[in-house]
């Protein structure tokens, strides 16, 4: 329980929230069966991981909550937050979302005050092809009313509405999200919060759920070395559920939350799931076949490694990918990150080889390196480098295939 407790005050979950959580597995773990399959510790990891997407998912246990929308369009939905949290991006990120779902919104820039944050809608605007309804500096509560108007007179779908945030939650900012939510009636409002907020996330939560009563989370940078453990204060002290997350800068880069997955990455267990779901779209199944065989018979080549580096490069960083693996998110660094000057050396160094040399890295001799080295406008020692730890990967694999056809696994799951 001490070591749980650790977990998730590292994780940003709040000192209350970590302490009730602890009592509430603690009294299920008490007297519980432990399956011949699992060890006690593992028999307790899983019910730690049962509770945390039992109270991250939303009530109707679907699996994930969705966004609610209104039987007689427009639905409007409004996006409020602290100053910093991402309302405006999300917005743009959101109207996209939508419109690769069939839904055509209008983005209204209710935020008046910050400077170029209507700016910033419109540009986004034009990147996700909407339609941004702004009046300038004038009354916010009139812009959304005005701008729901036109969306109906448009017969627009959706309205998203950009409203204002300030550094820190004070009376005048919110009875301006109050009098806005008056006019625009909306069947969603989500708090963008930011992932890396920590333990104030709790405080900032129970302020704008006591004034607005917020519907559901946008849970945004949960691309950075943050596990996520804000989600569980959120949703803890509103009852909220997390609806969306941001994972990146790209407009795309914004997700549906699955509990099971954050509750994987708050426990520091990785996410699979995740790392799955980016890697199968690269490769189809006779592709995957082929390079498992190529990696088993030792036929893996630096040809089939340059392009294996290049498919990965194009779903996102590397550190994060690895960050996914179960066992390895532990393992790293807090700020690991392989620089992006690393594979274009590597890029550079494979493609300053023959074709013949490619195939069979044997045949690099002492001059054929110094060419190579020179070709690439790196040092004798990186291509040295590189040879050497493909030779080590590939004798690696090597030796799992050959554990593998003998029928057991290389490794025993951690205890």
């Amino acid at each position: 329980m001490r070591e749980l407790r650790v977990a998730l005050l590292e994780a940003d979950v709040s000192l209350a929230i970590a302490k009730t959580f602890v009592a509430r597995v603690k009294e299920r773990a008490i007297g519980a069966n432990v399956l011949e399959s699992l060890t006690p510790a593992q028999t307790v990891l899983k019910i730690v991981h049962d509770e945390l997407v039992t109270l991250l998912g939303p009530a109707s246990g679907s699996g994930r909550a969705r966004l609610q929308f209104s039987d007689a369009p427009p639905s409007v939905i409004m996006l409020v937050g602290l100053q910093g949290s991402g309302k405006t991006t999300q917005a743009g990120k959101l109207g996209l979302r939508l419109k690769e779902q069939g839904r055509r919104s209008m983005l209204v820039a209710a935020d008046v005050y910050r400077p170029a944050a209507i700016e910033q809608l419109q540009t986004l605007g034009k990147q996700v092809d909407l339609p941004v309804y702004e009046r300038g500096s004038a009354d916010p509560v009139r812009i959304v009313r005005e701008g729901v108007a036109e969306a109906k007179r448009l017969g627009l779908s959706t309205v998203i509405v950009d409203t204002a945030g300030r550094l820190q939650i004070d009376e005048e900012l919110m009875d301006e999200l109050a009098r806005i939510k008056g006019v625009a009636n909306p069947c969603e409002i989500l708090l963008v919060a930011d992932a890396m907020t920590g333990q104030e996330a709790t405080n900032v939560a129970r302020g704008f759920h006591e004034r607005l009563g917020i519907t559901g989370v946008i849970l945004t940078k949960l691309d950075g070395d943050t596990r996520g453990g804000a989600a569980l204060s959120i949703h803890s002290v509103t009852g909220a559920p997390i609806k969306l997350i941001g994972v990146g800068e790209k407009l795309s880069a914004l997700e549906p939350f699955y509990p099971e997955r954050l509750a994987s990455r708050i426990l520091g267990m990785g996410d699979a799931l995740t790392l799955i779901e980016k890697t199968q779209g690269l490769y189809s199944e006779g592709q995957a076949k082929k390079l498992e065989e190529k990696l088993l018979k030792a036929s893996f080549t630096l040809d089939d490694f340059l392009e294996q580096m290049r498919q990965v490069r194009k779903i996102g960083s590397i550190g994060d990918l690895l960050k996914m693996v179960p066992g390895l998110s532990k393992a790293l660094p807090k700020n690991f990150e392989i620089p992006e000057r690393e594979f274009v050396k590597v890029e550079a160094i494979i493609s300053s080889m023959t074709r013949i040399e490619r195939r069979n890295p044997n045949l690099l001799n002492g001059s054929r390196r110094k060419r190579i080295a020179r070709g690439s406008g790196s040092q004798v020692s990186d291509v040295n480098r590189l040879v050497k730890q493909f030779e080590q990967t590939r004798e690696m694999t090597k030796q799992l295939g050959g554990r593998k056809r003998a029928g057991f696994l290389p490794f025993r799951p951690p205890a």
